[in-house]
């Protein structure tokens, strides 16, 4: 599992909202263009994302549970097979057809996810380079969404222009790993 990931699992097992709330905005699109390239609608998108999204909080509240995969992986997984199962409900696909065809955009889609599942890994790959604080400047400030007040504090930096340098110069330093090759 990655780093990313196992940080959202673990700050999940906190009952941490704000990184529910962002990892929902984050894979919705990937759902939403799932359910209505194959004869949905983004309300019933909006359903089967929420519904894949309680499952995996769920899951990650057991403490057993390990992810075995991306969770933009799971999340889509889920999502497609809840989806497969609203379509049979609607009798829209006989049981006998084959994914590939109630679902034709899946290979592209599955590129796409590829794509960008494998710059996800340089992003981690950079990061684990980046080392401290700058990684944690970073993720505090772009995921965790933390003001540059409060960064400050954190960091022990002697006011907020400080931490927005230290910040740019960890962002620059972020950009020369992730490029470098």
């Amino acid at each position: 599992m990655h780093y990313i990931d196992e940080l959202i699992v673990s700050e999940i097992r906190l009952k941490n909202d704000r990184i529910l709330h962002e990892l929902y905005k984050l894979h919705f699109p990937m759902i939403r263009r799932l359910v209505m390239a194959n004869s949905g609608s983004e309300h019933e998108a909006k359903d089967i994302y929420q519904d894949a999204i309680i499952a995996f909080y769920e899951r990650c509240q057991q403490p057993d549970f390990q992810l075995s995969c991306k969770i933009s992986t799971y999340l889509y997984a889920v999502s497609r097979r809840l989806w497969l199962k609203r379509l049979n409900e609607k009798k829209w696909t006989p049981m006998s057809i084959h994914e590939a065809d109630v679902f034709p955009d899946i290979d592209t889609e599955m590129v796409r996810v590829d794509e960008n599942e494998a710059n996800m890994g340089r992003m981690q790959l950079a990061l684990s380079q980046l080392g401290e604080p700058c990684n944690s400047v970073l993720l505090d400030f772009y995921f965790n969404k933390f003001t540059m007040e409060e960064i400050t504090g954190k960091f022990g930096y002697t006011n907020t222009d400080t931490a927005k340098n230290q910040k740019y110069k960890c962002l620059q330093r972020l950009k020369k790993l992730f490029f470098a090759k």
